[in-house]
């Protein structure tokens, strides 16, 4: 506040020394307009930058932009990393999903990133799958952070083969799947089904993968199809605000918000094949009307 009046001061006496009255009346108009939005890029907080046409000044706001990736890579190596290794070594898969979702939240804070819960009290006191769009890599460790402590997580088989990760995956009891091997993917289905019944509730991404154009794109059967042979519900999860922190395209994070919803849990109506298509195109409506984003299930699905 201080600093606003201040500046304010040094504007206003900025003005009275620019000699507007020795100006022409025009020249005197296109002074003050200058001088104003000046003044008004430095005293509004919600301002970005101010640019009246050839002469650029970068707001506070747009100086935080630049420092704010080397803040959240600064946490990544000087606590990720430790909590990381922290989990990993923990015995007990219980206690190593409590303490990732603690590190987790913890990390997002000193990161810089408010996170916005809301809906946890739609999650079922039984087993249940929760199925989220897919947005960026900041999405596992998101809803890791937010979710209690007995939901894993299903991944794709390739994530076994990625430095550090996955070892924390395997530790974390996440479930892997095949993706590309029609046989290794049908054992994986009837794995995944059999954990249903179980009991065991996972998270999955049906879309599989991320893109870098913005969109809902097509689900994945195989979860639907868990659900739907073990009768349990599917709980649509939203994620808002991460593809404009950590756009697909980059590894530069950029200052923002991140919302995620928990919407009301969708009950498979039957056990056959037409009933787990029906749930999957349910839950992938509940999604996209809440997401944002437009629908693209027209579009091919992206191996990567």
């Amino acid at each position: 506040m201080w600093k606003m009046l201040f500046r304010t001061r040094i504007t206003l006496r900025t003005i009275a020394l620019c000699g507007l009255n020795t100006l022409s009346k025009k020249h005197r108009k296109i002074n003050l307009c200058k001088i104003l939005a000046y003044l008004s890029a430095f005293t509004s907080p919600n301002s970005t930058q101010y640019s009246p046409k050839t002469n650029m000044r970068k707001s506070p706001n747009y100086l935080y932009s630049l420092v704010f990736p080397l803040q959240v890579w600064a946490v990544l190596l000087l606590f990720g990393l430790p909590a990381t290794l922290c989990v990993i070594i923990l015995p007990g898969r219980v206690s190593r999903r409590r303490v990732a979702q603690r590190a987790g939240r913890l990390l997002f804070r000193l990161a810089g990133i408010p996170v916005m819960v809301t809906g946890l009290e739609n999650l079922p006191a039984g087993a249940c799958f929760l199925a989220s769009n897919h947005c960026t890599y900041m999405d596992g460790p998101l809803l890791t952070a937010v979710l209690p402590p007995r939901f894993g997580f299903v991944i794709k088989r390739e994530a076994m083969r990625m430095p550090l990760v996955g070892w924390l995956l395997m530790r974390m009891g996440s479930e892997f799947v095949e993706r590309f091997n029609t046989k290794t993917a049908l054992k994986d289905a009837n794995r995944l089904i059999q954990l249903a019944r179980d009991g065991v509730s996972l998270g999955v991404f049906p879309e599989g993968t991320f893109c870098r154009e913005p969109g809902l794109r097509a689900f994945h059967m195989g979860a639907f199809l868990a659900a739907t042979r073990a009768g349990i519900p599917v709980v649509p999860v939203v994620i808002r605000g991460a593809r404009a922190i950590l756009p697909a395209e980059t590894m530069r994070p950029r200052p923002g918000r991140v919302e995620v919803e928990l919407l009301a849990p969708i009950m498979p109506t039957g056990k056959r094949g037409n009933d787990a298509r029906a749930l999957r195109d349910a839950v992938r409506a509940s999604i996209l009307m809440r997401c944002g984003e437009p629908d693209h299930s027209h579009k091919k699905l992206v191996n990567s």
